[in-house]
């Protein structure tokens, strides 16, 4: 498996420095928070496109995905979501990025079945032009769809294999779901796995990773069980909690533990 880490972590940290950290450390790649407080968002112009692929591609590290913000399933007009998936899908193409992050992002003035519905019919629309472009939609386990069975029932009825999903593992176990029952639900969809860790299921502070209550033992096992050999993408929240620690002093310890975890499930 390669190692990646997202620049949620890094908030605004421009882009020279995030690779900078990641060669350091030893990590592969970057899922890069598409954002317009962020260095890369949608409204970066060909040229400055041009300068980010770049900068990946002279320092050797990959852009794993881009973080898009999404919400398929919400409350709106069709055209609104598909219009902001369509910018992110061809900023990724622009970057040369594989992947784009999305959520479900139903509320509770829907039913099941109705954000359902919505957010496959979206993503089948969107899929046609992800195609076209080489880039691959990916649904995270999230919000009003936070574990692998959820997802899969948007999945069931999108059918297309431009959409995929991302399995953030401390939603799915929030939700209830041991890693083997998430894996086997996503398995036939997954891009890759985002890793955190957090204090407990009440306080979702982030902590370094090893250090808090998320099963990423047992997450890394059923990953090499089944010889996935895909990316963990270290997604450490600094963005929404400023005052935990740093992400660049623990980005070292934290390769090393993910380390540890691929060896002793090998």
């Amino acid at each position: 498996m390669k190692l990646a880490f997202s620049t949620l972590g890094v908030p605004g940290l421009p882009v020279s420095d995030v690779l900078r950290l990641a060669t350091a450390h030893g990590y592969h790649g970057i899922e890069l928070r598409a954002h317009p407080e962020e260095p890369v968002h949608s409204g970066l112009s060909p040229a400055e496109r041009a300068d980010v692929a770049a900068e990946f591609k002279a320092a050797g590290v990959e852009i794993l995905g881009l973080g898009g913000y999404a919400k398929v399933a919400a409350p709106c007009e069709d055209d609104i979501v598909i219009t902001e998936v369509r910018h992110l899908l061809e900023l990724a193409r622009d970057l040369g990025a594989p992947y784009v992050r999305v959520f479900p992002g139903g509320t509770e003035k829907q039913s099941p079945d109705e954000a359902d519905a919505v957010a496959a019919r979206r993503l089948g629309r969107a899929a046609e032009y992800a195609a076209d472009l080489g880039v691959r939609i990916l649904l995270e386990t999230h919000d009003s769809h936070r574990t692998g069975a959820d997802a899969m029932r948007i999945l069931g009825l999108v059918g297309h294999r431009q959409v995929g999903v991302v399995w953030d593992v401390m939603h799915t176990w929030l939700g209830g779901e041991q890693p083997s029952e998430s894996f086997a639900a996503l398995s036939p969809h997954l891009g890759y796995v985002q890793v955190k860790d957090i204090s407990s299921a009440e306080d979702t502070t982030p902590v370094p990773l090893g250090a808090g209550t998320l099963p990423l033992t047992e997450c890394v096992e059923v990953l090499s069980r089944h010889n996935w050999d895909g990316w963990l993408c270290w997604e450490y929240e600094k963005r929404w909690y400023p005052d935990v620690p740093e992400l660049p002093e623990l980005l070292g310890p934290g390769r090393e533990h993910l380390g540890r975890l691929l060896n002793d499930s090998a």
